[in-house]
């Protein structure tokens, strides 16, 4: 494949050549999909949130790395950002539509493992035994 390919869509389909490493949607889709990306996609889909209500309803996540997965989601157009001029100034994070949209499978994906996780089917670590060889009972 010739050098710059990868950056232009791809023929009459309209979409990207998302295995290439220099597509820019492929950088979305890491964005979306990273460690902190979906948990902020999650969170923000009941309502706006303020930034130490966000960090506090995604435990572990440092307030580094939620502030540079924002910054990612931001740009992308994802999520965004209104800050009222007070002091200190207030900073509120919501999903755009583009952003909602995105958001759904990810928040199906979550209520069917939590469902999932509800009516006792468990992870495949708790199935294993310690040995991995299945639970007895399994």
């Amino acid at each position: 494949m010739r050098e710059g390919t990868q950056l232009r869509q791809a023929g009459a389909s309209g979409g990207y050549e998302v295995f290439h490493t220099d597509c820019p949607a492929r950088d979305m889709v890491d964005h979306v999909t990273s460690r902190w990306g979906v948990w902020v996609l999650i969170s923000l889909r009941g309502n706006d949130l303020r930034f130490y209500e966000l960090r506090n309803s995604i435990q572990g996540v440092s307030e580094k790395m939620l502030s540079q997965t924002l910054r990612a989601l931001v740009q992308d157009g994802l999520v965004r950002r209104e800050v009222e001029p007070t002091t200190p100034p207030q900073v509120t994070y919501g999903l755009t539509e583009f952003g909602r949209h995105v958001s759904e499978p990810l928040t199906e994906l979550f209520d069917r493992i939590t469902q999932r996780m509800a009516s006792g089917g468990g992870s495949a670590t708790e199935r294993l035994g310690a040995t991995g060889a299945p639970a007895a009972g399994s």
